[in-house]
């Protein structure tokens, strides 16, 4: 068990470092006339593998273990993360990797003997909503400007997801661009869970 978890504790801090990177830089291109800049960064495609980590864990070893990787792969992470980005970027993602995951454990425990794909994606889901809103609102909110200096370019104003006539702070449409690639791959993310299920089994004593 112990080996275990802590390959799990390495791939979190993978994720979340690689996730705290690449969320400084936005997609480039534009479809359908729709400036992705404007709407996401790449950090949306790697972050949610931090929920597919966590319930594997969950499943297999239970939400004791669970948060013991959640905790290593802040530390680990954030740790990093200080070296690899700004310190504002650093504090955001950890807080809300912490209030995102922990709520991710709570709602997957709850639900674990119903539906095989009830608990993940319940608990992926209102844990991507949390950690979005935590995340975007450190890092770029004018409120949390205490903790560090804001980004002109995502404080910059552009319309609502590059088309509604309404300009907003560009950090709100990564906010909304990102949480909606997080409910894909919510979605997506429970192919890969189904596939490890018959591998990755309930020890037989899960600790809450």
């Amino acid at each position: 068990m112990r080996q275990t978890v802590i390959v799990y504790s390495l791939l979190m801090a993978g994720v979340v470092l690689l996730s705290n990177i690449l969320v400084q830089y936005p997609v480039s291109g534009s479809l359908y006339g729709i400036s992705l800049a404007d709407l996401l960064t790449w950090g949306a495609f790697t972050y949610p593998l931090a929920f597919l980590v966590n319930d594997l864990t969950n499943r297999q070893f239970g939400p004791s273990a669970a948060r013991k990787v959640v905790i290593a792969g802040f530390v680990v992470g954030v740790a990093f993360s200080f070296y690899a980005s700004v310190p504002r970027i650093a504090i955001a993602s950890g807080t809300a990797f912490l209030v995102g995951q922990f709520l991710d454990i709570t709602v997957f425990n709850r639900l674990r003997r119903q539906t095989w794909w009830k608990a993940p994606l319940a608990g992926s889901l209102m844990g991507s909503v949390l950690d979005t809103v935590l995340f975007f609102s450190i890092s770029f909110a004018a409120i949390f400007a205490f903790i560090g200096p804001n980004d002109d370019f995502a404080l910059g104003m552009a319309p609502l997801f590059g088309v509604f006539p309404i300009d907003v702070p560009r950090w709100v449409s990564w906010a909304l661009g990102d949480l909606s690639v997080k409910v894909a791959f919510s979605l997506i993310m429970l192919l890969p869970y189904a596939a490890l299920m018959s591998w990755i089994r309930p020890q037989r004593t899960i600790v809450a």
